[in-house]
């Protein structure tokens, strides 16, 4: 997912000073023994510009062990590929420590290209709760969670409220306002991420937990889609094509472009990132002020978000495995989450930080992101993900562009995830 890249556009280029920093043994010997020294850093291209300066406070107190950072592309599968690529390379690999998203864990760590991690050595228990299992794979630790994020319902305050009704709790709500308010006001009702891509599978994602089904099940080892809830959720979304709520050009939609439809006042309703909220909210947007947001509906309340963000892992070949231990420890300590959110509009992973009432000022959805937080779930766990989530984007799409009704799909859908060779 891009929303690590995307959330802090048009902000100010981070800027971190972190000269006092101290954590245990942060100041100890600098030098190659027990494992220490210089490090790469592999991650997705940093549209924010954030990483790189945040690196150079660590360079600066610990020069024995000074961390290169490497930026690969923009595109997900591409830093995927290249990622793969050097993680095959055995010994020969570049990378000592991965930026990567939370759905990689588990393939990263089947194929034995991360290491187990000792879980006390990182301080799990001031995290988000959820966040930490995005990290595990079979039981261990196999990453170490940097930043979160959850979908949130961001809507049209100002036309809410001169309505007089209240934002959407339920799937029932939120279909009749979406119906019945927007056409009012030359708006379509509602959108998500509905182009065949790995948006799409997090919001179909969404709506089958939010009905309260699942689609894999002990690590991706069973297939449960087969479900009342999977042909709820996914007749949800389909129901909303057919009957206009959902324009169809939504179906073309990416992060960005949903965003932008929101932002340029051509939605009521927008499932997103919180970074959209950010964006829409600036000074300039043209539905500044005007925004507000709420955690995803479900059919009888509020529904469950899936997890996004992303986790660092050490690789099996890294050359000095306890200084990456200890980059990690730094970039989840919480100055520098604290930086992550202030500078990068970034979800951190520390809950304490969504619960300061200064930054609670400067960013009025976090307690609202917390709860989204605390009741999402992470995508299907899968060593074979790449492939599990292809399918669910042509399952879903076809079902949405009427081409299969909701319970074929979720029947074809079983059939096929079942059919993953390796699951």
């Amino acid at each position: 997912m891009r929303w690590i890249h995307a959330a802090g556009r048009g902000l100010l280029v981070l800027v971190v000073v972190m000269t006092g920093y101290v954590t245990s043994g942060a100041h100890a010997d600098e030098g190659t023994a027990g494992g220490r020294g210089p490090l790469t850093l592999a991650t997705a291209g940093d549209l924010t510009g954030y990483l790189g300066p945040l690196l150079e406070g660590w360079n600066r107190t610990h020069p024995g062990e000074k961390v290169t950072l490497v930026e690969l592309p923009d595109s997900a599968d591409e830093t995927h590929a290249q990622m793969v690529t050097d993680l095959r390379g055995g010994d020969r690999g570049r990378f000592d420590v991965l930026n990567i998203d939370v759905n990689w864990t588990s393939e990263f760590a089947a194929e034995g290209w991360i290491r187990p991690l000792p879980r006390d050595r990182f301080p799990l228990g001031t995290f988000l709760n959820p966040v930490v299992d995005t990290a595990t794979y079979d039981g261990h630790l196999y990453a170490v969670p940097y930043v979160t994020n959850a979908g949130l319902l961001l809507y049209r305050k100002d036309i809410l409220q001169k309505e007089g009704v209240p934002p959407p709790r339920t799937w029932a709500e939120l279909e009749r306002d979406a119906k019945t308010i927007a056409p009012k006001y030359g708006l379509d009702g509602y959108a998500g991420q509905f182009l065949p891509y790995e948006g799409l599978t997090v919001n179909a994602a969404e709506a089958v937990y939010s009905a309260g089904g699942s689609i894999l099940g002990d690590e991706g080892a069973t297939v449960t889609v087969n479900s009342a809830a999977a042909r709820e959720g996914i007749g949800f979304l389909a129901r909303g094509v057919r009957e206009g709520w959902i324009p169809k050009k939504a179906l073309t939609y990416k992060e960005e472009e949903s965003k932008q439809a929101f932002q340029d006042g051509r939605l009521l309703f927008l499932r997103n990132w919180p970074y959209a909220y950010v964006v829409a909210s600036a000074k300039g947007s043209p539905v500044a002020g005007k925004v507000g947001a709420v955690p995803l509906p479900g059919p009888d309340g509020p529904g469950t978000s899936v997890l996004g963000g992303s986790n660092l892992a050490v690789t099996t070949h890294a050359r000095h495995p306890d200084s990456a231990a200890r980059l990690i420890a730094y970039l989840t300590s919480a100055p520098v989450q604290r930086q992550v959110l202030t500078r990068g509009a970034l979800p951190p992973v520390r809950a304490a930080l969504y619960e300061d009432p200064a930054l609670v000022r400067q960013f009025p959805y976090l307690p609202t992101l917390r709860e989204s937080v605390l009741n999402a779930a992470p995508r299907p766990k899968s060593p074979r993900y790449g492939q599990v989530s292809l399918v669910v984007q042509a399952v879903v799409h076809d079902a949405m562009t009427g081409h299969e009704s909701p319970a074929a799909a979720v029947r074809r859908l079983a059939r096929e995830l079942a059919a993953i060779p390796g699951r």
